[in-house]
């Protein structure tokens, strides 16, 4: 959500209150309900029910009175719900009708209206200490909100409650609310039925989608030289609505040209927009969160973006507390703010920030934000200090359950978050921008649909989504509102999101995908261990699996994926992991064994590395991950860890693990037993199970005992090391596979209750949770966990490979999720062929007697070359795009992928590593 126009909506809404600020007026101590009649004969009270008309209650305390309820059947407006309840109004001469001056009932005082002439004489506007203040109710809500209608403006809906009290309240609306619950005057004097635990379904609305492409072509042209947006009438960069505009691009059409101008534009523009008090004081929290946003999304790097450490300093810029502490900090109003982040979606974005970058959110921040949750589900999009009056709005509402549903350990406020949208979904699936209005609301519905849809509430997104489409000008764009002519980037942006199926949480830049003619050879070589059988289209076609993984669009000469098109860079972590797809197969054995001898004979890229640049065996900056996957492929293809591309990989690897933890500027090991630069859990097993496989029980015994002491209570393991406190399907899977394979049953028990951890994340439709969403990676690994006791878990693991299924494309490749933009890429497919096998990594074998190497392309210059020769250009897959960067398709991490220098680890230290792992955090891709 937009900050600057926040802004002018939360001061239009400063204004009114300051209007009408005033001290309290006393009430009568006892409220004495009236059921109201008058000359407006109005609907018997009896007659409103929580799902037919509407009821309005006035207090005519400051008068002597009591409390009168009246009813309308078929209500229209506020201002006619009085009328029609009962009640007889009359205006001010200045402002008409329409402000409520006085109120008269014949159930008091034979219908005198209140304040009498003598009080007030109505000409001009009431003092703002004695007027009829309008407050609003929704059904479930067990609080008032002030109303930010006027009275013939607002339409009350079935099961709604108007209140009219006399007297004054204060800017926050704290003073001089009701005195008495919306339950309280309910129709039947009670309460109404509130939401459901698990509301389901949506409003029913013909379907209808985005028509992502041409809003995109609009934003397209809203950039001036095509790298930055400038307000009508102005010169200066808008530097919020560029982002915006980077955001729609990223999720329209991935990774180009024309995202990287706006993205290196912003780069240059960093000291100008989140650095305005300079270059070393505090950032401007919105700023600089949406900049790391923007780096994460496009794979860049957060911690260096225009210069500056944007998660570094964010995370050191949090309020440590508010005004109450008697020594307030400029640009705090409670402890736990980020530094002038002023609104909740500037609050939001920085913890969204710090989340997807791997970064642990300071104290506080996370809380901060569940302090903004109003009674009724919604969130306000001030930073209130605590006790001010709340009201929230859809769009804030569906920017904070988004962000704190993905931090996790917030499950009862995102829950009352939920049911609020649902609630406040109109009949015609659009959300308003603030409650009470009947009028729909084109961002607020967008934010609102992405969350819906991350929470599970497909049907209402559906809706949201279809209400969108029919908003969508005929050039592409969105205006503000419903029926609105004029196209808004505002508008536009987040709309685009909400039609691509992704959000901020979610949402990574992807290179276009490649059309992939799929052929594959018979298969060759005969599999030592075997899938599990299974009855026919109960899962993926694994045929047309490998035939995208072995298409010479994808798999560059028969040898490699490539991680940079441009210079013929090598991912030897996903070509490994593409060999671990085909061995788990058997469908192309040739492919198999060409692969595997480009590795084994030191096959150089076309920027002359071979596979030991990329493991570092042998030098100073041994990665032990990257030397545990190259192993583990030599003992799945039966050749020698010992001697595999002229390199003992199992001395290696005992070689590099930790006896202590590394001191600064030694960032190498985070603790005893873990390898040297294996950031994750997925690296570190893999560095297990290569030692294991080898015989080496006891040089791996250091490395299994810190594994093991990394499982939670819960059974589920974190992704990173050192821990970072949360738990993930991919990594918990890799862990219970490994220990599974320690001999004996000294990890039997832990083995059990991680395979008991991940199949309670299971998800509906069989999907499990990633780091992209419903993932496909961890979908198959959960797969190839569950599958170590399959019997127990045979419907869960069905249940998975009928999800796998769904996400099968016509070219025989995966989705990276069931959200986010379409298409084929080649690390989810690689997971998602080797795990629908249910074969673990540690006892994956596929012999290559009887197989031989596919020849070079003679239309390509070939890859394998002696030292002194030079490796051929051109290329299709970049690591951006199909695939990503980095290793092992489970893990959402593309550290390893980013180690080929190991110079540079050395020097950047452990930090960079994290970081890195975490710019994909959410794609597919990456080794951890």
């Amino acid at each position: 959500m937009g900050t600057a126009q926040q802004q002018d909506r939360h001061a239009g809404k400063r204004r009114l209150l300051s209007l009408l600020t005033a001290a309290a007026v006393t009430f009568a101590a006892s409220v004495a309900f009236v059921t109201g009649g008058g000359p407006a004969a109005a609907d018997p009270v009896a007659e409103c029910t929580a799902t037919k008309g509407a009821i309005v209650a006035v207090d005519f305390g400051p008068f002597g009175g009591g409390v009168v309820r009246g009813c309308d059947t078929t209500p229209t407006t506020g201002y006619e719900l009085l009328h029609e309840g009962g009640f007889t109004t009359e205006g001010t001469q200045h402002d008409g009708d329409g402000f409520i001056c006085r109120i008269g009932t014949g159930s008091f005082n034979s219908g005198t209206p209140y304040p009498t002439p003598a009080t007030e004489d109505c000409v001009l506007t009431p003092q703002a200490t004695a007027y009829w203040s309008y407050w609003i109710a929704s059904p479930g809500q067990d609080s008032w909100s002030y109303s930010p209608l006027g009275a013939m403006s607002r339409k009350p809906q079935a099961g709604d409650v108007d209140a009219w009290v006399f007297g004054g309240t204060d800017v926050g609306g704290s003073t001089g609310r009701p005195t008495f619950t919306p339950d309280e005057v309910r129709a039947g004097g009670g309460a109404t039925p509130g939401p459901t635990e698990d509301p389901t379904g949506g409003p029913t609305v013909p379907a209808g989608e985005i028509d992502v492409s041409a809003a995109a072509r609009w934003v397209s042209g809203q950039l001036r030289d095509g790298t930055h947006v400038v307000d009508e009438g102005a010169e200066t960069p808008d530097d919020f609505l560029t982002t915006e505009a980077a955001y729609a691009l990223a999720a329209a059409n991935g990774k180009g040209s024309a995202l990287d101008k706006v993205v290196n534009h912003l780069a240059g523009r960093t000291d100008a927009y989140a650095y305005p008090a300079g270059a070393d004081e505090p950032p401007a929290a919105p700023a600089a969160a949406r900049l790391a946003l923007l780096a994460e999304i496009t794979e860049g790097d957060p911690r260096d973006f225009g210069g500056h450490d944007l998660l570094g300093d964010l995370a050191e810029n949090v309020c440590p507390a508010g005004p109450e502490s008697g020594s307030p900090t400029p640009g705090c109003t409670a402890k736990g703010d980020f530094h002038g982040a002023t609104y909740a979606d500037g609050q939001a974005l920085a913890v969204l920030a710090l989340l997807r970058g791997g970064v642990e959110r300071p104290a506080g921040t996370e809380e901060r934000l569940t302090q903004l949750v109003c009674q009724d589900g919604s969130v306000t999009g001030i930073l209130l200090s605590p006790g001010e009056y709340c009201d929230g709005d859809p769009a804030t509402t569906g920017l904070v359950a988004l962000v704190l549903d993905e931090a996790g350990g917030h499950e009862a406020a995102v829950a009352k978050m939920r049911a609020y949208l649902k609630k406040a979904q109109l009949s015609s699936g659009a959300f308003p921008a603030y409650n009470g209005s009947p009028t729909g609301s084109v961002a607020a519905t967008a934010y609102a649909a992405q969350a819906l849809r991350a929470l599970g509430d497909g049907d209402a997104a559906d809706a949201a989504v279809a209400w969108l489409s029919r908003q969508q000008l005929d050039g592409g764009g969105f205006g503000l509102d419903e029926g609105a002519t004029d196209a808004a980037l505002y508008a536009t942006a987040p709309a685009v999101l909400a039609g691509a199926g992704t959000d901020l949480v979610r949402l990574i830049a992807k290179a276009p995908e490649p059309t992939v003619p799929p052929t594959t050879p018979p298969a060759t070589g005969g599999p030592t261990t075997k899938p599990t059988t299974r009855p026919p289209g109960v899962g993926p076609d694994l045929e047309k699996g490998v035939a995208f993984l072995t298409g010479p669009a994808n798999l560059h000469q028969g040898r490699y994926y490539r991680a940079d098109e441009k210079t013929g860079r090598a991912d030897f972590g996903l070509t490994i992991d593409g060999a671990f797809a085909l061995a788990a197969t058997g469908h192309d054995g040739n492919a198999l064994r060409t692969v595997v001898d480009f590795l084994e004979q030191g096959g150089k890229d076309g920027e002359g590395r071979s596979l030991h640049d990329w493991t570092g065996v042998g030098g100073k900056a041994a990665l032990g991950g990257s030397m545990g996957k190259a192993a583990v492929l030599a003992q799945v293809v039966e050749r020698d860890p010992r001697d595999f591309g002229g390199q003992d990989l199992i001395a290696g690897l005992a070689d590099a693990v930790c006896e202590k933890p590394s001191t600064a500027p030694d960032r190498s090991c985070p603790a005893a037993g873990a390898y040297t630069y294996a950031p994750s859990v997925f690296a570190h097993s893999l560095g297990i199970i290569a030692q294991l496989r080898a015989g080496e029980e006891k040089a791996a015994k250091a490395p299994v005992a810190y594994l093991a002491g990394l499982q939670h209570g819960s059974g589920a393991w974190p992704s990173l090391i050192p821990a970072t406190g949360d738990s993930e399907v991919d990594s918990t899977a890799m862990a219970a596979m490994t220990l599974d394979l320690v001999p004996g049953d000294a990890h039997a028990a832990a083995v059990d209750k991680s395979l008991a951890w991940i199949a309670d994340q299971q998800l509906a439709d069989g999907g499990f949770p990633g780091a992209s969403g419903n993932s496909v990676n961890s979908a198959a690994l959960a797969v190839q966990g569950l599958s170590l006791d399959a019997k127990k878990y045979d419907k869960q693991i069905t249940k998975a490979l009928k999800f796998l299924a769904s996400q099968q494309n016509k070219d025989g490749g995966f989705n990276v999720a069931k959200e986010g933009q379409r298409g084929s890429d080649i690390r989810a497919s690689a997971q998602a062929v080797g795990g629908a096998t249910g074969i673990s990594f540690g006892t994956l074998t596929r012999s290559l007697e009887g197989t031989t190497p596919n020849p070079v392309p003679s239309s390509s210059t070939p890859v394998i070359v002696t030292p002194g020769d030079s490796a051929g250009g051109g290329g299709i897959v970049n690591a951006d795009g199909p695939g990503g960067g980095g290793g092992l398709a489970s893990t959402g991490a593309q550290a390893l992928g980013l180690a080929a220098a190991a110079a540079v680890l050395v020097l950047a230290g452990w930090r960079t590593v994290v970081a890195a792992r975490n710019r994909r955090d959410a794609a597919a891709g990456g080794e951890r």
